[in-house]
């Protein structure tokens, strides 16, 4: 689960990611030369920025003819919230002893 996560936080670490993910969250399937349009980047560059995404889970790709079209998977995001919020209580945990000891 920890590998998994790290793979995915990793991923979004990058703004040109999250930029795309934005893009790509109204669940419409585009094609690279979409998101590549107000870009100052290339088709190649999107396009590893797609594979990243891709191989973590959260965007998906099909074809169309001879155009890729990618589109977002939101289900990795449920997993990894699952992660937050499991380190969260673990740390909330932690803490709830730590001030129980010092008020004792």
């Amino acid at each position: 689960m920890q590998a998994e996560a790290a793979e995915r936080f990793a991923a979004l670490g990058d703004p040109t990611r999250l930029l795309l993910i934005g893009r790509l969250a109204d669940g419409r399937p585009r094609s690279i030369t979409s998101l590549t349009c107000g870009s100052t980047l290339s088709r190649q560059a999107i396009t590893k920025h797609l594979r990243v995404l891709e191989r973590a889970g959260m965007v998906r790709s099909s074809h169309a003819g001879r155009e890729s079209l990618f589109c977002f998977d939101p289900e990795p995001l449920a997993g990894m919230r699952e992660y937050l919020d499991s380190v969260s209580r673990h740390w909330d945990e932690a803490l709830a002893r730590l001030k129980a000891f010092v008020e004792d």
